[in-house]
C-alpha cells in the first residue's frame, strides 16, 4: 500500500522523469538563524536533502499551492535573448552545457520556459545533441538558432557560438522594439485623431445644435458644415466604425493567410514617408547582422546569405537576397550581386567588397549593422520629437476648428444685440 502512494506521488512525465513542483521551505542556516524560500524538485525528501547539502536545516517543507487566478506568461523572444546569454555566461565560466540548462530551468520565474528548459536537458541527457533537442521548439529556436547551435557543436566552441546568438538576439530585439516605436507614434497620432473628433460631432455638436434652434436666425456656412457632419456621423456612424472594424478584421486574416498580400505590404510601408527610411535601415541592418553572426560562427556563405534573407524581415530584401545567393552559387561575388540588385547603397557594399578582398567579411559586416543600427535609433528618436508637435497641431486644429464653429453664432448674435 505504502508502494503504490509513492509510487503516484513519483508519476512519470512524456519524458519519464519524475515531475517537478515549487515547495516552499522553512528552516535554520548554518549560523542558527531562520530563513525561508522556495525549491523545485521531485518530492519532499528530494527537496530536504538539497536544502541540507547546502547547509540548511530544514523545518517544514511543503508543496506551493498553485494561484487562485493562474495566468501563464508565454516565452517571449526577449526570454530567449536572456536565456541564450545566461547559457553562453556559464559555459564560459565552465559549468557543464546540461547542468547549465537544468539550472536555468530549475530558476526561471515562467512555469513555459521551465517546462520548454527542462524537455531538452531531458533529451540531452538522454544523448540527443543540443541542436537537435532544439529544432523540435521551432517558436522559440528558429532555424538560424539551430544551425548556429550545431555548427556550436562540430567546431567545439559552443560556448563563443552561444554568445554570438545572444549577441545578435539582443541586438534584434532592440532594432525590433526601436522600429515598433516608429511605426506606433503616426497610427497614434489618426487614432487619437480620428477618437477626439468622432466624440465632438457625435456628443457636443448635437448640444450645441439644440441651442441653435432658438436663434430664429441663419447660421454662418462653416457652423452649417459642422452640423451637417455631425448629422451624418449621428444616421451612419455605426456602419462607418462597423466598416472599418470588419476591414480591419479582413485585412488581418488576409496578411496571416496569404503571402502574396504580406509581400505587398511589404513593399508599400518601405515607400512611406520617413517611415520607409526607417524599415529600409532596418533590413539592412538585420541582414548584416545575421550574416556577421553565421559566418563568424562557421557557417558557409550560401547558408548564411539564406538565414539572413529569412530575417531581414521584408519581402523585398528577402527576394533580392534569395537572388544575390543564386548569383554568388554561380560564382559571382557578392559585393557585385549586391550592386546589380540595385537595392544596397554604395557604403554598404564597398564595406562587403573591402571585407571579401580583406578575409574579414564577418567584421565588416558587423561594423556595417552598428551602422544602421545607429542611424535607425536616430531616426527614431528624430521622427518621436517630431511627431509629438504634429499630434498637437491637429488635435488643437481639429478641436479648436469645432470649438470656433459652434461659438461663432454666439459671437455673430452678440455683434448684433450690441
Amino acid at each position: 500500500m505504502a508502494t503504490a502512494v509513492k509510487s503516484k506521488s513519483r508519476r512519470k512525465n512524456q519524458n519519464n522523469q519524475p515531475t517537478v513542483h515549487t515547495y516552499e521551505w522553512k528552516g535554520y542556516n548554518k549560523d542558527g538563524g531562520k530563513t525561508s524560500g522556495e525549491f523545485r524538485g521531485a518530492s519532499i525528501v528530494e527537496v530536504r536533502s538539497q536544502l541540507k547539502l547546502q547547509g540548511i536545516i530544514p523545518k517544514t517543507v511543503r508543496k506551493k499551492s498553485p494561484p487562485l487566478f493562474k495566468s501563464e506568461k508565454k516565452i517571449s523572444a526577449m526570454d530567449i535573448a536572456m536565456v541564450t546569454r545566461q547559457i553562453a555566461t556559464m559555459l564560459a565560466a565552465g559549468v557543464p552545457l546540461v547542468t547549465t540548462i537544468e539550472l536555468l530551468g530549475k530558476g526561471h520565474e515562467k512555469v513555459k520556459m521551465r517546462e520548454l528548459l527542462g524537455t531538452i536537458v531531458s533529451e540531452v541527457q538522454s544523448g540527443v545533441p543540443l541542436s537537435d533537442a532544439l529544432r523540435p521548439h521551432r517558436q522559440y529556436f528558429d532555424d538560424l538558432y539551430v544551425d548556429l547551435v550545431a555548427a556550436g557543436e562540430h567546431s567545439g566552441a559552443l560556448d563563443q557560438v552561444f554568445d554570438r546568438i545572444a549577441t545578435y538576439k539582443e541586438k534584434a530585439e532592440a532594432l525590433k522594439s526601436k522600429i515598433k516605436k516608429a511605426m506606433f507614434y503616426p497610427a497614434a497620432v489618426v487614432v487619437v485623431a480620428v477618437g477626439v473628433t468622432a466624440l465632438l460631432l457625435l456628443m457636443v455638436v448635437p448640444q450645441f445644435e439644440e441651442i441653435f434652434k432658438g436663434f430664429g436666425a441663419e447660421l454662418p456656412a462653416f457652423t452649417q458644415l459642422i452640423i451637417g457632419i455631425s448629422k451624418w456621423l449621428q444616421a451612419w456612424w455605426y456602419i462607418i466604425f462597423g466598416g472599418m472594424a470588419i476591414g480591419g478584421f479582413l485585412f488581418v486574416r488576409a496578411h496571416r493567410n496569404s503571402q502574396m498580400v504580406r509581400d505587398r505590404v511589404d513593399e508599400i510601408v518601405l515607400k512611406i514617408p520617413a517611415i520607409g527610411d526607417i524599415l529600409h535601415k532596418g533590413a539592412m541592418a538585420r541582414f548584416a547582422r545575421t550574416l556577421a553572426t553565421t559566418f563568424a560562427a562557421g557557417v558557409p556563405l550560401i547558408e548564411g546569405l539564406e538565414s539572413a534573407a529569412g530575417a531581414s524581415g521584408n519581402a523585398v530584401y528577402r527576394k533580392a537576397l534569395l537572388k544575390i545567393r543564386q548569383d554568388v552559387m554561380a560564382g559571382m561575388q557578392m559585393n557585385v550581386a549586391m550592386r546589380s540588385a540595385r537595392l544596397f547603397p554604395d557604403m554598404l557594399i564597398q564595406m562587403v567588397m573591402i571585407g571579401e578582398e580583406s578575409g574579414s567579411l564577418d567584421n565588416m559586416l558587423n561594423k556595417v549593422a552598428n551602422i544602421y543600427e545607429m542611424q535607425v535609433d536616430d531616426a527614431v528618436d528624430g521622427l518621436s520629437s517630431l511627431i509629438e508637435p504634429i499630434m498637437m497641431v491637429v488635435i488643437g486644429t481639429l478641436v479648436g476648428g469645432l470649438i470656433v464653429g459652434m461659438y461663432l453664432p454666439i459671437f455673430q448674435m452678440g455683434n448684433v444685440v450690441g
